[in-house]
């Protein structure tokens, strides 16, 4: 998707979807009158904020009445990407089968056994196995097919777009700050007691979820300054150790420095 298809129209979608969601799934008022502020200041704005973002980066899109750092990181990485992680995360799309289904050589099949087999969850990370001998071990996987995925790994993580993408979310200079993890735990805690007694709402995944049933528990708080989402893992090899409510993932974000642990 490139900047000229990427309208303030869908942009203001974007972020009102966001905003439906976290308000289904219980998350701070706040954080959802933020997203619902934003998406009327861009639905309602005379400039066109994709080419704001290519031109001005995100000090730019900060000027703007009602966007501030988070809002300008998301709209900065849909302009750039066309997709918008946060909202897939909401929508319990997420999951590296999905990101590794997306490189050409891998498909669904291929891109489960890779999470299954070498427990690993992004491009470099697969990169690195394709180049240290691991995915060759991969069922599927023959030095052909193991060549053809480095070359398309190449591409994505050494092309333009995504080093305008990685340039423009981390500028140089910034340190990426994580919560302390006292404050990890504390999450994860609090998301296995509510889970336990049924406080929280549930979505349905995309993945391992034939019959669309909303099974998952999905917790949005906010401590010490940072907002955090934490759900049970859905991957691959959480169902195949039968740990889908056991293991627990917890996304976390304050001022653009946003992660997972």
């Amino acid at each position: 998707m490139t900047t000229a298809t990427i309208s303030n129209k869908a942009i203001a979608g974007v972020l009102e979807q966001i905003a439906g969601l976290l308000e289904v799934q219980k998350a701070n008022p706040h954080r959802i009158r933020a997203y619902r502020n934003g998406a009327r200041q861009v639905r309602e704005s005379n400039l066109e904020l994709a080419h704001i973002a290519e031109t001005g980066g995100l000090e730019a899109l900060q000027a703007l009445p009602a966007i501030g750092e988070s809002l300008s990181r998301l709209i900065m990485e849909y302009v750039l990407t066309g997709r918008c992680r946060l909202l897939e995360r909401l929508q319990g799309a997420v999951a590296p089968e999905d990101l590794f289904d997306e490189v050409p050589g891998i498909g669904p099949e291929l891109a489960e056994h890779i999470v299954r087999e070498l427990d690993i969850r992004t491009l470099e990370e697969l990169e690195q196995a394709a180049h240290d001998g691991r995915l060759e071990q991969v069922e599927g996987f023959g030095k052909a097919r193991v060549e053809a995925v480095k070359m398309s790994l190449a591409g994505l993580l050494s092309g333009y777009a995504f080093r305008r993408v990685q340039e423009a979310l981390a500028p140089a200079g910034k340190t990426v700050e994580k919560p302390p993890i006292g404050l990890l735990l504390s999450i994860d805690k609090t998301y296995r007691r509510e889970a336990k007694v049924g406080n929280l709402k549930t979505i349905a995944p995309r993945r391992f979820n034939p019959e669309k049933k909303a099974w998952l528990p999905i917790l949005h708080t906010e401590e010490g300054g940072w907002e955090f989402t934490a759900l049970f893992s859905n991957t691959a090899r959480a169902h195949e150790l039968k740990r889908i409510h056991d293991w627990v993932v917890v996304y976390y974000n304050r001022d653009g420095d946003e992660g997972q642990a």
